[in-house]
């Protein structure tokens, strides 16, 4: 076997591929697979429920792979290692294809913490186990190595990468994602490559994509158009196979990736016909601008945040739209944890940010800089004054006045 591995430990579920064959979209996939690739004549699908701008679910392959693909995934040599590339009703569509593809009984996969919860929810619905690998703060949030290789059994199916980071703002380097992906091969098991906010990176390290990789470990990629045109609206998104030595097509993934296809929805056929549109004539100005706007509110964000007393941010944002931010729960009084902290300040000051226990990290925060710069300035005042108000043995200072 390739890379001197015995087995590789994904599978195939052969509930999916049962499933489909009884499906509409099912049985006019496999008459499609009958067609004759020499007729030069357009196809007509007369057998389609309703009509749509391409049969969006059906892996589009290399040789006829959309012309705005390569502006989609954003680097070009990553492309040309694609096997397939699958059109979804946005990411959470496209988590949800590969988590139900890779369960089956007793199996498992490596998420990371903290991390993105849609993960962990569409684990438990499919049946697959979650097991959670720690990030290191301190080491700008980089995957804990040894507690991966600690977590991962024979029944570990993938592990997943969320780059840039939701929730950290981290960027990985080329050097720890060609480790992550060395670490995965040693263990039998693919990478599921969260890569949402790849184009939204402002800091020094460049973005790495991690089909890069294809040629050390099968690789499949997650994505979206909703950050980086911010339309979140639209639910688009895709499914990416990287996998040089063909694994996950000898392995029947990508066969069942193709199957479950035929049992869910497709994007809706309006936003399909606008997706090379909105690829091709969006100006670079634009997105340029929305970078350098995130990169500016990234600094309000890290600065204002240095000045609150029971605040610790062990990383300066460089991608996505997130940092995370430890409580020092001791220099406040009556707060127990992030949720109790996050209920008064919801109370107190109409400042909404997420408690960290929701993305796997107890007694820390999530906060989104994606804000209007003055509607930032003022929230994070708000909590200054809220940590303030709440520190252990804070007397207010006596009014000056003279009634």
């Amino acid at each position: 076997m390739e890379n001197g591995l015995s087995k590789w430990l994904f599978q195939e579920n052969e509930q999916v591929l049962a499933a489909s064959k009884i499906s509409i979209r099912g049985v006019l996939y496999s008459l499609m697979d009958c067609l004759n690739k020499e007729d030069e004549r357009e196809t007509s699908l007369w057998g389609m429920e309703t009509p749509r701008h391409s049969p969006a679910s059906e892996p589009l392959l290399l040789q006829n792979k959309p012309s705005f693909m390569p502006s989609l995934l954003h680097d070009t040599t990553a492309i040309v290692q694609a096997l397939a590339f699958f059109q979804q009703e946005g990411c959470q569509q496209a988590i949800h294809y590969i988590l139900t593809v890779l369960a089956r009984p007793n199996a498992n996969i490596l998420i990371p913490r903290p991390g993105f919860h849609g993960y962990e929810s569409l684990a438990a619905f499919t049946g697959l186990e979650a097991r959670h690998f720690d990030l290191l703060p301190k080491k700008s949030w980089e995957v804990d190595l040894q507690s991966v290789e600690t977590l991962a059994d024979e029944n570990t199916v993938a592990i997943v990468i969320i780059n840039p980071g939701n929730a950290c703002g981290n960027v990985y380097t080329y050097h720890h994602l060609k480790q992550v992906a060395e670490t995965a091969r040693k263990l039998g098991i693919m990478v599921i490559s969260d890569e949402v906010y790849a184009h939204l990176t402002f800091g020094p390290n460049p973005f790495v994509p991690m089909g890069a990789f294809a040629s050390i470990v099968p690789v499949v990629t997650l994505g979206s158009i909703s950050k980086r045109w911010l339309v979140p609206g639209w639910r688009l998104g895709w499914l990416v196979i990287n996998d040089q030595n063909d694994i996950l097509r000898k392995t029947g993934v990508v066969e069942y990736i193709k199957s479950f296809s035929t049992l869910m929805s497709e994007p809706a056929t309006f936003i399909q016909g606008a997706i090379p549109e909105l690829i091709e004539k969006t100006k670079g100005e634009f997105l340029t601008k929305t970078v350098e706007l995130l990169k500016h509110t990234a600094d309000i964000c890290y600065e204002r945040v240095k000045e609150i007393p029971c605040f610790i941010c062990p990383y300066k944002p460089e991608g996505s739209m997130f940092v995370m931010v430890k409580l020092n729960l001791s220099l406040l009084e009556g707060i127990r944890d992030d949720m109790e902290f996050c209920v008064k300040l919801a109370k107190e000051e109409s400042v909404i940010v997420l408690p960290g226990m929701a993305v796997g990290l107890k007694d820390w925060l999530r906060i989104t800089f994606a804000i209007e710069p003055s509607a930032l300035e003022d929230g994070l005042a708000r909590i200054k004054a809220f940590c303030i108000r709440h520190k252990c043995n804070y007397k207010p200072a006596m009014s000056s006045s003279v009634d």
